[in-house]
């Protein structure tokens, strides 16, 4: 009787153990996911919200979710890496974030591979540009932001050349940001794909913020970092997270799609992305 008893207790902690598992495993609950960077060149603190591949994907009615979660952050700015819309799903959802925090905090956007596939690239510029949120494609502007100035530069996804009659390729956009720290001030740029890093580090930027990667879509922390990102393929390098350079910084958003995905994510909270300039 003893022994079975104890199987039991066993099984049932088993059970428990594997139920508490695959809660956690596909938890999709919206995380906020905070990184602080450190620069002689800033004089004043600044906080940024990143948002990245939301893919017009649903938080709530109205999208209260996402909009409460970045207000109760106090950005100084809003940056959005691309992916914002869906090449299947409408844009609705879209629009009701930027109607929130247009108007609220200065926004800067930059275009994603699905944003082209949707073969409404030209509705979803004008979509933004409604709201004067900038798109930047291969531009940059010097904004003051408590009193402390940096050059926020962006560049267009790849797929603008595929896509569209836009001959104005990655590389040409680069070179036309890449002299924006000549001034002296903290340089960021903005550009969906991290895998094309090596490119990036030819220029002086302090910081680059890309998406893209969806976090490698599963995930074993502590283990794997993700387990398949396009373009990367499988076990990418830059799945999500901070990496450091000699002389810059990139942090990856694993992004904010749920239901655009054809495969859960697995320990792979979507997540709002704050960074501290200190």
């Amino acid at each position: 009787m003893k022994i079975k008893k104890h199987i039991r207790i066993i099984v049932i902690l088993l059970v428990c153990t594997l139920v508490t598992t695959v809660i956690f495993a596909f938890n999709a609950k919206l995380k906020i996911q905070y990184y602080s960077l450190k620069s002689d060149k800033l004089t004043a603190p600044v906080r940024i919200a990143l948002i990245t591949d939301l893919h017009s994907c649903f938080y709530g009615e109205g999208q209260k979710e996402l909009i409460d979660a970045v207000n109760a952050q106090n950005p100084d700015i809003v940056l959005l890496g691309g992916d914002i819309c869906d090449d299947k799903l409408p844009h609705k959802n879209t629009e009701l974030l930027l109607s929130a925090i247009a108007d609220r905090y200065p926004c800067y956007y930059v275009t994603g591979n699905h944003e082209y596939w949707s073969y409404e690239i030209d509705k979803i510029i004008k979509l933004f540009q409604s709201y004067d949120i900038p798109v930047l494609e291969g531009s940059f502007d010097t904004i003051d932001i408590n009193g402390q100035k940096l050059n926020i530069c962006g560049i267009s996804d790849p797929d603008c050349m595929k896509y569209t009659d836009n001959n104005y390729s990655i590389e040409e956009q680069l070179a036309d940001v890449g002299n924006a720290g000549e001034n002296g001030y903290y340089t960021i740029l903005l550009a969906h794909r991290p895998e094309l890093i090596k490119t990036y580090l030819n220029y002086d930027f302090n910081l680059i913020l890309s998406g893209h990667a969806h976090g490698g879509q599963w995930r074993l922390p502590g283990i794997i970092n993700g387990l398949y990102a396009p373009d990367q393929g499988l076990f990418p390098r830059y799945a999500g997270g901070q990496y450091s350079f000699e002389d810059s910084h990139m942090i990856v958003s694993r992004g904010l799609a749920r239901e655009s995905t054809r495969i859960p994510r697995i320990f792979n909270r979507p997540e709002l992305v704050i960074i501290d300039l200190l």
